[in-house]
């Protein structure tokens, strides 16, 4: 079963007090013994009360006097640079949870304007609005609009970059000389078809470009035609 927080404030019952400091002062000798035994520190307590008419010291008199002379010797500015009286002590507490008031209540004006600004968006929202609050939605929607860049952003940074891998990763080229024996094998088939076919002319050819087998010596053509008895069309090569 969880305890239940404490009111920290002036008890007023006489007897309800009494009883608190009883409880509480033995809790503090005790906690006051824990932290100089596990922590290995000099420590001392000492509780002045309207009950008692000797404060009670821990955990000895000699121990407070030797601890308290060891305090004394320390620099004056060392003394005081983590000293807490009540009165500092409440300021700092009202001091630390008025900052964290303030916190809130910034929290609190930010999701009130985004609530503004998405009722805007419907067409409603716009009536009774005074001068701060129409300042605050405006920086409301510039810290939107900023977060809606750095989104866009970061996300064609991240496209891009993913572009850029997947290019890089392209299988790499064949080395040179496998390139070099693969154009060879290509080159070789064509030439010996173009050597073969410069040896395999049709006969028709012969007429296309008669020049290249008739001579041109005086009077006398020579004409590749010969009947089936292997003689020419005219006997002694001359036009009739």
């Amino acid at each position: 079963m969880t305890r239940k927080k404490v009111k920290l404030a002036y008890i007023t019952n006489d007897s309800a007090r009494k009883a608190t400091f009883k409880k509480r002062k033995k809790g503090m000798m005790k906690k006051v013994n824990e932290l100089s035994t596990l922590c290995g520190i000099d420590a001392c307590a000492i509780i002045y009360s309207p009950y008692d008419v000797q404060p009670e010291v821990w955990p000895s008199p000699l121990g407070v006097q030797r601890v308290l002379s060891q305090f004394k010797k320390m620099p004056e500015m060392e003394q005081s640079k983590k000293m807490v009286n009540q009165e500092s002590f409440l300021r700092q507490r009202i001091a630390k949870a008025s900052e964290q008031l303030k916190k809130q209540r910034k929290e609190n004006r930010e999701k009130e304007m985004t609530q503004v600004m998405f009722q805007c968006l419907t067409g409603k929202g716009m009536h009774n609005l005074t001068i701060m609050d129409l300042n605050d939605l405006g920086w409301i929607i510039d810290q939107h609009l900023k977060e809606t860049d750095k989104r866009i952003e970061s996300l064609t940074k991240g496209t891009q970059s993913q572009a850029i891998s997947s290019s890089s990763t392209v299988a790499p080229s064949p080395p040179d000389e496998m390139l070099g024996a693969a154009s060879h094998l290509e080159r070789q088939p064509f030439d010996v078809n173009m050597d073969t076919m410069q040896r395999q002319q049709p006969w028709y050819m012969d007429l296309v470009n008669p020049q290249e087998h008739m001579g041109f010596g005086g009077d006398e053509i020579i004409l590749p035609f010969v009947d089936n008895n292997h003689n020419g069309f005219w006997s002694n090569g001359f036009f009739p």
